[in-house]
């Protein structure tokens, strides 16, 4: 730890310490120079015009203690000439001393030293101790959602950050943060690229581009993820050296898409496990509207298990007597096989006659709505700039330009038929609005929205939406699965999949006797034992020590059960 002299010294053989330094040096010259005219002022009007004699030291002593408004009083004028000189002494030595030497000491020489200090605390290299972690390349609305998953699994990472002062404040803040370039190779290798387990490039496309050189100069080996904000940038990023480019909007699109739940398959696989897909089976045009899950016999006649049901936007624990009607979306689980049994039983029954509605045509909107033509949907696109005319002309079905707040626009591009209404505005104000809008005049539609901030989720989902899927979440879990090496499964904002080591509070105890479901709302969807997974456990299984949950919920949930079960950190 630097002592204050050598932090003092570090702080002034900077080039902005020695301009700030030499502004304070020529204030204090001036006011020295006329703290000495008033000393002999003093003597001249004390010589002759009161015939007083004094030394020159007096002088200097009269001068201070007069200026910095002490006044003791034991040395005074008695004419009219020594009080106004007196006066004029007493108002400048306010303004100097007490007003303009306190303001310049600490503009030019504290507040930029305490700064420099503040600057300093956070690190510029990582510890020599660490590898196998993540390197951030950008503080973005990924970061946070990527830094919580890594802490959950205590796997370290560090975030660049060129910034001094928002790299302090993030390292204050509790984050593990590096002042460092990310264009710079040195500042790569003082972060020990070379022994990191992934490198995420999450800029802007050119920064990327530059940030996968200057990685790769560093080392050959270490993965790179990056983001492409166009897909023009796909193949550059490639080339560059990125082993996986991720066009966030264009791949949140097609998600949205696929949860418009009007295709012609039945299930749609959100994920893995092992050899065990989860999917969403929408209940909508299927026989399988009006029933019970137990009424429905699906393990019987496809072997799949229904380990969730998706109501308006909340994902519901499993029980025999749930009703399933026209909007539930159960998640089922099973292998390849009994996937395609489910998709043979009910393929049949999906079938959309009218258009979906997508509302804005933007890079999110535009690939919501290459993708669901592909999949043989047709789709109205509803664009309020007049100027995406162009662009979009050969995108839907048929495009209409006009203000979604505007009911005959919605009315126009076809809400009042539409199976289904895509929302992908980025300004979640604008989603949550039309959310009620659309709701308010269809309360039958399904509504599927795109989210910006996972703060607002509440919001939408008490709006009407069915699905709601952000940029954040799925950049996260593309990212982490990838520093894990597991399969990625999206299931929606504020829902993740999750493995959770049986906690020794519960171990050899049941489902039914821990109360996982009830006391935290996590729906255990299967149990891993000695490499065998057992989907949707019923609540008589048992579970044993060593075993690991596999479990679906919220981060709120997950807390809840740490709370119950897990020993304090």
């Amino acid at each position: 730890m630097k002592t204050l002299g050598t932090q003092i010294a570090t702080f002034l053989a900077s080039r902005d310490a020695k301009r700030n330094l030499a502004t304070l040096v020529k204030f204090l010259a001036a006011l020295a120079a006329l703290i000495a005219v008033y000393s002999v002022l003093f003597h001249v009007i004390m010589d002759r015009v009161e015939g007083r004699q004094f030394s020159w030291f007096t002088g200097l002593y009269w001068t201070l203690t007069v200026m910095s408004t002490l006044g003791f009083g034991d040395i005074t004028f008695t004419s009219d000439v020594g009080r106004l000189f007196s006066v004029v002494v007493l108002l400048s030595g306010i303004v100097l001393l007490l007003i303009m030497m306190p303001f310049m000491f600490i503009h030019n020489f504290y507040a930029p030293w305490l700064e420099a200090r503040i600057r300093a605390r956070a690190p510029r290299a990582v510890p020599p101790t660490v590898s196998d972690h993540v390197l951030i390349a950008a503080w973005d609305m990924i970061a946070p959602a990527l830094i919580v998953k890594l802490n959950r699994h205590s796997i370290p990472y560090y975030v660049l950050e060129p910034d001094p002062e928002k790299a302090t404040r993030l390292h204050l803040e509790g984050y593990s943060v590096l002042h460092a370039r990310p264009d710079a190779r040195e500042d790569w290798e003082a972060a020990r690229a070379g022994s990191a387990r992934l490198v995420f490039a999450n800029d802007d496309d050119p920064d990327n581009t530059n940030i996968t050189l200057t990685v790769r100069e560093v080392t050959p080996r270490t993965p790179i993820v990056a983001l492409a904000n166009h897909l023009d940038s796909v193949d550059i990023l490639e080339l560059s050296g990125a082993t996986q480019v991720v066009a966030l909007g264009h791949l949140l699109g097609e998600f949205l898409a696929h949860r418009v739940n009007v295709q012609g398959t039945a299930a749609y696989v959100i994920g893995a496990f092992r050899d065990q897909l989860i999917a969403e089976l929408p209940v909508q045009g299927t026989p399988l509207a009006g029933k019970r899950i137990r009424e429905s016999r699906l393990r019987d006649r496809t072997g799949v298990s229904i380990v969730g049901v998706w109501e308006r936007g909340r994902l519901l624990p499993v029980h025999p007597n749930r009703l399933l009607d026209s909007k539930s979306v159960p998640l089922v689980m099973g292998t390849q096989e009994q996937i395609d049994e489910l998709n043979r039983l009910f393929s049949h029954h999906r079938t959309a006659t009218t258009p979906v509605l997508v509302i804005g045509g933007g890079r999110v909107g535009s690939a919501a709505t290459r993708k669901l033509r592909q999949d043989g949907v047709w789709v109205h696109l509803l664009e309020r700039d007049p100027a995406l005319r162009g662009p979009l002309e050969q995108v839907p079905d048929r495009l209409i330009i006009g203000d979604a707040a505007d009911r005959n626009a919605l009315l126009d591009a076809g809400l009042d038929r539409a199976p289904a209404v895509v929302l992908t505005a980025r300004d979640d104000a604008v989603n949550i609005y039309l959310a009620v809008y659309c709701r308010r005049l269809r309360p039958d539609i399904r509504i599927v929205s795109r989210i910006t901030h996972e703060r607002n989720l509440e919001a939408i989902v008490r709006a009407g939406a069915d699905f709601v899927l952000g940029e954040a979440s799925l950049g996260s879990e593309i990212v982490f699965s990838r520093v894990l090496g597991r399969e990625m499964v999206i299931l929606g904002e504020g829902m993740e999949l999750f493995y959770q080591p049986v906690p020794e509070q519960i171990a050899e105890q049941s489902l039914a006797e821990c109360g996982i479901g009830a006391k935290t709302g996590l729906t255990v969807i299967a149990i891993e034992e000695n490499g065998a997974v057992i989907t949707n456990p019923s609540a008589g299984d048992r579970l044993h020590a060593g075993a690991r949950l596999i479990m679906i919920g919220s981060p709120a949930q997950r807390q809840e059960f740490a709370r119950r079960f897990l020993p304090p950190r």
